[in-house]
């Protein structure tokens, strides 16, 4: 049985539906805006359509090679030969030959900022001993982070049938990209890369909001002539009342490097105009303390690890109402961080986004006698 709990009322004002901010019109195929921060979708276009993803193939490559160095199977200063295969990519190249040891970490950034195929593949066959392991790691891995509706055939992301994702899947990625390897991050940020020894040409990171917007950290372009130009682009920006409020721009199959960019850039800018980043709880705060029952405790806190933090249209901040949803009663045990509500925010009565909370301290079983008495105290009740 489920308890409904009312946590506030924002305000005392009638409840008045709220007017959805209108996104701008996007010259794409498809597109969509994520508050990171708050995992919501402020924005969208096509986002399920099946697109070919061109270079944004990379940023799988990427999340694999990144776990790899999490677990400690390879190192950033570890040398990877280059073979034939990944010399001869046709493409966006690095330059690199059959006669170099290159260190990850500059694979790494010739991937990256270069869209390097030919350092993109060195990556692959070094982590999944052939490329075609490697695709089968990046199929699977897609699988397990919930991206449905995407099937890889290559590291890289040069036409091939059925190589196919969506706008959502790649927010999906994009977003765990972050969320997991935060400390990777930074080298989507890199304007300008070139290995020693090879030719300055494809040096510049095609990102180019990376050299207009300064709150633009990242990710990664892509181009095919199916594909069109792509772009998955985010940004942080501080505000008074949130600090370093993340937003997440897909857009696919644009006209030009120059328009991916300038779409990219009016998504961002109106998703961070037309919602306001409210924070309804601190990283840690109990969102409710609900009591407990056969636990050594009697009651534990119901919260999140990170800010709960919800996008608002601009001004409805005070409409906002919250509720939690849980089992009732509450029976020990309960382990640290098992999912056990979930908080409901509503804007007028419109469901805005639904929160999954988690017990924030674990609670043991109680004895025979503790039990006993609780089971007792329910059935009286």
């Amino acid at each position: 049985m489920k308890n409904l709990i009312l946590l506030g009322l924002l305000s005392l004002c009638p409840a008045l539906f709220a007017q959805t901010p209108q996104p701008p019109e996007i010259a794409a195929r498809s597109f969509l805006l994520i508050d990171v921060s708050a995992s919501q979708v402020l924005a969208e276009k096509e986002a399920d359509t099946l697109v070919e993803p061109a270079s944004l193939t990379k940023l799988m490559t990427a999340y694999l090679v990144f776990d790899a160095l999490r677990q400690k199977k390879i190192s950033l200063q570890q040398t990877f030969s280059v073979s034939p295969k990944a010399w001869k990519m046709p493409g966006s190249r690095m330059f690199i030959d059959p006669k170099m040891q290159v260190p990850v970490e500059d694979l790494i950034k010739g991937m990256i900022v270069q869209s390097g195929n030919d350092a993109t593949m060195a990556l692959a066959e070094g982590v999944g001993g052939t490329s075609e392991h490697f695709v089968q790691m990046m199929n699977a891995q897609a699988q397990a982070l919930g991206m449905k509706n995407t099937t890889y055939q290559n590291p890289e992301g040069l036409t091939e049938t059925g190589h196919l994702t969506t706008a959502r899947d790649l927010a999906t990625l994009a977003t765990r990209l972050m969320t997991d390897f935060p400390s990777n991050v930074s080298y989507y940020a890199i304007k300008k890369y070139r290995y020693p020894g090879t030719p300055a040409a494809n040096d510049g990171n095609r990102n180019l909001l990376l050299f207009r917007d300064p709150t633009v950290d990242g990710l990664k372009t892509g181009h095919t002539d199916a594909a069109g130009y792509c772009l998955v682009a985010t940004a942080k920006r501080d505000f008074p009342n949130l600090q370093g409020r993340r937003l997440l721009a897909i857009v696919l199959g644009a006209a030009s490097e120059n328009a991916r960019a300038e779409e990219a850039q009016k998504l961002l800018n109106w998703g961070y105009t037309a919602y306001d980043g409210i924070k309804l709880f601190e990283a840690g705060q109990a969102v409710v303390t609900p009591a407990v029952f056969k636990g050594k405790a009697s009651q534990v806190g119901l919260g999140r690890h990170q800010a709960i933090v919800v996008a608002v249209p601009q001004g409805q901040a005070g409409k906002i109402k919250t509720l939690v949803t849980r089992p009732d009663p509450l029976l020990a045990p309960l382990q640290k961080n098992q999912s056990v509500a979930s908080l409901k925010v509503l804007l007028d009565q419109t469901p805005l986004t639904d929160i999954p909370l988690v017990a924030l301290t674990g609670v043991e079983e109680a004895g025979f006698i503790g039990r006993t008495w609780d089971s007792l105290t329910l059935w009286l009740k």
